[in-house]
């Protein structure tokens, strides 16, 4: 039989207040509306609930033990959206977030300081690795990637400026390596590898020339599957390097590292957070990603 939980508010708060006038003003609805509400509960359930007279209104054997059963439920449930409501109000909560190490330092903190200094009550939990995570199975609110990289299934915010590629080696290396004019040339020299965490393959260099995308395998004695040692190793004079120039830090403005190649590093889309777009977003989450969101 199916059950009508206005019926039973309506029943609950009549059964309080000992009057269908003063329930259905607590209500909002008229008395008429009341008292057919309650009488159609009472036909379904097949058991008078409420003894009326022109004076007052009473609850019989069944109507006392109903009122029993879920006059506490109805308090728990109003308590409960009323504790929602603060949560609207003043956003709590832990938020989880996979991402590479070097978007956490370089967007994700610096974005999220403030958050966090003007909510207290919200804290943030972040994953940081160069593989890719599942967001859904792995219970995280969102991850960061390159937005080529993202299933079409999910929610994609940009949070970060185009990118570009850097090829770059000490001034050590180049005193005694000629530089490259082409990627081609990338072949005869010493260059620093990566083993891409998710496929476990070496990557390939890829650059763009008017004519396309040019992609050349290179040849070194190092692999590396973080960006940061690659860096220390092309710091070192050991070869050239090939990482998002973001992740050179300030050592090819400060002549530390120098730049080879550079026309051929088209910019490209930077980094998204991404979440299911069946996620329903706590207020927590979604002041995460409106600080994170990339202005205009």
């Amino acid at each position: 039989m199916k059950r009508n939980l206005n019926d039973l508010l309506s029943f609950v708060t009549v059964a309080r207040e000992g009057s269908f006038t003063r329930a259905a003003a607590q209500l909002g609805v008229t008395q008429p509306a009341l008292s057919h509400a309650v009488s159609g509960l009472e036909e379904r359930l097949q058991i008078r609930l409420l003894t009326r007279t022109t004076r007052s209104v009473s609850l019989t054997a069944a109507g006392e033990r109903l009122l029993q059963a879920i006059g506490n439920r109805f308090d728990e449930i109003e308590a409960e959206l009323d504790m929602l409501t603060e949560l609207r109000d003043k956003p709590a909560g832990t938020v989880r977030i996979t991402c590479g190490p070097n978007v956490l330092h370089n967007i994700l903190l610096p974005k999220l300081t403030p958050l966090l200094r003007d909510y207290p009550d919200i804290n943030l939990e972040f994953d940081a690795n160069h593989g890719f995570r599942n967001i859904v199975t792995d219970r995280f609110d969102a991850g960061v990637r390159m937005g080529d990289t993202i299933d079409k299934d999910m929610v994609a915010v940009p949070i970060g400026s185009p990118l570009r590629m850097a090829a770059a080696a000490s001034p050590d290396y180049f005193s005694r390596y000629a530089r490259p004019q082409t990627p081609q040339e990338l072949v005869h020299h010493r260059c620093i590898n990566m083993r891409m965490p998710a496929s476990g393959r070496i990557y390939v260099w890829e650059f763009d020339s008017e004519e396309g995308p040019v992609n050349v395998r290179v040849n070194g004695q190092l692999v590396f599957n973080t960006s940061a040692h690659i860096v220390d190793a092309a710091l070192a004079g050991l070869g050239i390097a090939f990482l998002p120039e973001e992740e050179f830090g300030s050592h090819i403005n400060e002549g530390r590292l120098v730049r080879v190649l550079e026309t051929w590093c088209k910019p490209f889309p930077g980094y998204y957070l991404y979440y299911p777009s069946r996620k329903q977003p706590s207020p927590a989450f979604s002041l995460v990603v409106e600080a994170l969101k990339l202005r205009a």
